[in-house]
């Protein structure tokens, strides 16, 4: 994972950032601070949906259900972040996210495969807040905002936690997937 220690008010070439430049900098870290509450959002749908269809997957179905809380404390923590800077969440945003990730669960509900296509769904949706979460300290820095740069940092690390965890047990899901499909038993 590429580094993203603090450079406050420092460009990445390390020019230091003062005026329009750390301006535009707030501006791109209240907008990626909104996205990413709106992120966390469609985050929080998706493994609710998950977590009440998993019966045959215990441990991936435990540790989904524990990233549910984390996405909702991160929520919580990005909303805190954006209040800090007297802004708030994009109901636009926030509603549009809920509702692709809803019509995401209904498609792949209808699959098959649903653990194996949810699995990837969520593996890639992983590595897509580790990314943003990077680009978000990275904004805070360039803004000269230490504490939510830190905030988007912990985070991140939670992403990449959980992004490590199913990558390592996604052997398990797919082999219990040919099990159940094998004996005949339910698909999810």
């Amino acid at each position: 994972m590429p580094s993203i220690e603090p450079t406050v008010g420092h460009s990445s070439t390390g020019l230091p950032l003062a005026g329009a430049d750390r301006d535009n900098a707030r501006q791109m870290l209240v907008d990626g601070l909104r996205n990413a509450h709106a992120l966390e959002l469609q985050a929080i749908e998706m493994l609710k949906r998950n977590v009440e269809r998993l019966e045959h997957y215990p441990a991936l179905k435990g540790r989904l259900a524990r990233h549910l809380q984390e996405s909702e404390e991160q929520q919580a923590m990005v909303e805190q972040c954006l209040s800090d800077l007297g802004e708030s969440p994009s109901t636009i945003k926030d509603s549009v996210m809920g509702f692709v990730q809803n019509m995401q669960q209904m498609v792949h509900a209808a699959a098959d495969d649903e653990v194996l296509k949810n699995s990837f769904a969520g593996f890639a949706f992983e590595h897509f807040e580790i990314a943003s979460y990077t680009a978000l300290a990275l904004f805070a820095d360039a803004a000269g905002q230490p504490r939510i740069a830190e905030t988007a940092r912990a985070i991140c690390q939670q992403e990449q936690i959980m992004a490590d965890w199913l990558e390592e047990h996604l052997p398990e899901v797919v082999e219990e997937h040919l099990a159940l499909m094998a004996s005949g038993d339910q698909k999810h």
